[in-house]
């Protein structure tokens, strides 16, 4: 029961240090193993269990890690000093983003940021579409794009545009 609030105080801190996910090991590292609060053996061990499961990878570590210091409290614990920092900060975000929606900047923000996004998802969609550096767009690659514009214009699913192009890609592009 003593390791509980230690426990919270470390993934409250890791979790405000980090962006968490993958950038968060290496300081949950230090401070669970350096900490003694477990073994450099079950930590890699924690870290296997959290990438393979399905899930939030740095929420499993959390769990795992509070589970070996403290039973099913200690991995409460981690949960909640791991999802408190963003929870929040979200709601922070949220609040002010309600309090200026009826601001007129924030309109025309809003309106000046569309070309920029519409511009940087254009480039995107174009490296996407070039494929790897060695690999030369052919004429599969084109109708692909082809038949994806015209379902876009004939208001097809994108779930079926998209299951449809993975398999024309399956039969002409290995």
């Amino acid at each position: 029961m003593n390791n509980l609030w230690p426990l919270f105080w470390m993934f409250l801190k890791v979790n405000l240090l980090t962006t968490s996910g993958p950038a968060s090991v290496g300081l949950l590292y230090k401070e669970a193993v350096e900490g003694k609060l477990m073994t450099e053996a079950q930590f890699v061990e924690a870290v296997g269990f959290s990438s393979v499961l399905p899930g939030s990878d740095a929420l499993q570590l959390a769990m795992f890690v509070g589970y070996s210091v403290g039973g099913l409290p200690g991995a409460l614990v981690a949960l909640v000093g791991s999802i408190l920092p963003p929870t929040l900060l979200m709601l922070a975000v949220a609040s002010a983003l309600r309090w200026l929606s009826g601001e007129a900047w924030v309109g025309g923000f809003v309106r000046g940021l569309a070309p920029a996004v519409a511009v940087l998802m254009v480039l995107v969609a174009w490296k996407v579409f070039q494929g790897e550096a060695t690999a030369s767009i052919n004429w599969v690659s084109i109708a692909i794009a082809g038949g994806s514009l015209i379902a876009y214009l004939l208001n097809v699913p994108a779930p079926l545009v998209l299951v449809a192009a993975g398999f024309v890609g399956i039969l002409f592009l290995r």
